[in-house]
């Protein structure tokens, strides 16, 4: 059953490859198929749904007692003295303490680990969740970033923007909004973070989306490339070809062309210009 359920996401990864944008054959998804293909069996299934559960786990402790948080979150001072957990505790804390939001916000955790458990399989989507908590590790350890695992969710939002960028949500359960526009909204304010905040957020940035930038760089860069030299192509034919707006003939003295007149004649005369029958100079009009 196993099996069957990790070919079907495999076979859902390439239809929206083929689907929504041209696959990308770069070095990036090399490593990825050979990893997969020597490491494979490590992927977590379901690793999501397991997050998920822990999360509404430590909801119900917080709820009973608000200072449990401050045992589970993400400080490199207490990690030093030999609190090693909070490596992996942080993950589970959940971002709001009302009862509604925190079910909205993991059944939306929920949606967004299915659709890419299908696109990517188990052993991608395990890697890509690793890589970015190593990301956001490293950026409390080394830059005093404080993102706890928002940085963290936020890439795997960015993730499933990737794969289903026309999937629509209802932003207050009414307003229908496409994933795609939600993400660029998104981006925009990191990028205005990045542009305007320190160096040290910066590289806390970057390294805590680590995961997002290592699985998407090089395609995103490669689709850039792409769509540039197309857009030159282009350029280069529109100049290059004539439009069947545009005359080939134009007389120099009253500028009829073939297209007022389709029975006109042209010739070009020794000065280099064309005219219709009617003004050709005498000296070069046909004998008749």
């Amino acid at each position: 059953m196993r099996n069957a359920v990790r070919r079907q996401g495999r076979l859902k990864r390439v239809y929206l490859e083929n689907e929504t944008r041209e696959p990308y054959a770069g070095a990036t998804m090399s490593w990825l198929d050979k990893l997969e293909r020597r490491l494979g069996f490590l992927g977590i299934p379901g690793l999501i749904r397991i997050v998920i559960g822990f999360t509404a786990l430590v909801w119900v402790l917080m709820w009973l007692n608000p200072n449990f948080r401050s045992a589970l979150d993400l400080d490199p001072a207490r990690i030093r003295h030999g609190e090693v957990w909070r490596l992996v505790t942080y993950i589970f804390i959940p971002q709001t303490q009302s009862p509604l939001w925190i079910i909205f916000a993991l059944w939306f955790l929920w949606w967004i680990g299915e659709g890419l458990e299908q696109a990517w399989g188990a052993f991608r989507l395990s890697l890509y969740f690793f890589v970015g908590m190593i990301g956001t590790t490293a950026a409390a350890f080394f830059f005093g970033a404080r993102f706890s695992n928002s940085m963290l969710y936020a890439s795997l939002f960015f993730a499933f923007a990737r794969f289903y960028p026309d999937q629509v949500i209802y932003l207050l359960f009414i307003l229908p909004v496409k994933i795609k526009w939600v993400a660029w909204v998104s981006g925009f304010f990191f990028l205005f973070g990045f542009v305007v905040g320190s160096g040290s957020y910066r590289m806390a940035l970057v390294a805590a989306l680590s995961n997002y930038v290592i699985f998407f760089g090089p395609e995103i860069i490669y689709e850039a490339r792409h769509r540039g030299e197309v857009s030159a192509r282009r350029k280069r034919y529109a100049q290059s070809s004539r439009s069947e707006t545009e005359p080939l003939h134009k007389c120099a003295v009253c500028g009829a062309t073939e297209l007022s007149d389709a029975n006109l004649d042209f010739r070009i005369s020794r000065d280099g210009e064309e005219y219709c029958m009617a003004h050709l100079p005498k000296a070069e009009t046909p004998a008749r």
